[in-house]
């Protein structure tokens, strides 16, 4: 059986590929999107918020927020769901509820939560896809924000709104707008995943440009 497998390995790779590059050729570039109308003024002094988003594969959103100034901790996990506990095996069977997500952490007087939101509906993630993100399906990969705050809960939806009356996308955004319950960070193995993968096909086509996206239409909010 191993030495199948090990003859097999080759051929599932270009396949993995192949279909990566299926759904790369299939999503829209990443949108130009306007400022959010309703936002947090930056803090008179340094502090600190929490807000957990959902869009997908976690890696490539906390890739995102690792490269994003005024971000000082980005953690990939599961939230959104009923179970008390959660892990990669469970979360995937879709008998906890909860989705693959990512705890922002950040600096109020560096980044206000209506630019984090920006880059989450432009670069981050596709937010017209429902219950799956590119290749990946499922209700763990569904679009959702996690508020901490009453004010990161109306910034949110207010933008929701602008974008859905600026007919900013093709189709209508399903991003759920939900409290943050609980948060289980996810196993080590996943932190920080990107930077150890970056010749992964999935990440090299799937994350990289997400990236890339960031550093491109805001370069004043990327770091390397």
């Amino acid at each position: 059986m191993t030495s199948r497998l090990l003859r097999l390995a080759p051929l599932l790779l270009l396949a993995s590929l192949a279909a990566a590059l299926f759904y790369a050729t299939r999503a829209p570039a990443a949108p130009t999107l306007p400022n959010p109308t309703l936002d947090a003024p930056l803090a008179s002094a340094p502090g600190k918020q929490v807000i957990v988003l959902a869009g997908g594969c976690f890696w490539g959103i906390e890739a995102v927020y690792r490269h994003t100034k005024g971000v000082t901790r980005a953690v990939s996990g599961y939230s959104g769901g009923t179970a008390d506990t959660a892990n990669y095996e469970l979360v995937s069977g879709h008998g906890t509820g909860h989705a693959e997500s990512v705890e922002v952490t950040f600096d109020p007087s560096k980044i206000s939560a209506g630019q984090l939101l920006k880059i989450f509906f432009s670069v981050a993630h596709n937010p017209t896809e429902l219950n799956r993100q590119g290749p990946d399906t499922g209700p763990q990969y569904r679009s959702a924000i996690f508020f901490s705050t009453p004010e990161q809960e109306r910034i949110a939806k207010a933008y929701i709104a602008q974008l859905t009356a600026a007919k900013a996308f093709p189709a209508p955004i399903v991003t759920e707008v939900v409290p943050l319950k609980a948060f289980f960070p996810a196993e080590g193995y996943h932190q920080n995943y990107l930077a150890s993968h970056m010749d992964q096909p999935y990440i090299a086509i799937n994350d990289l440009p997400k990236l890339a996206a960031l550093k491109q239409q805001y370069p004043t909010l990327y770091r390397e």
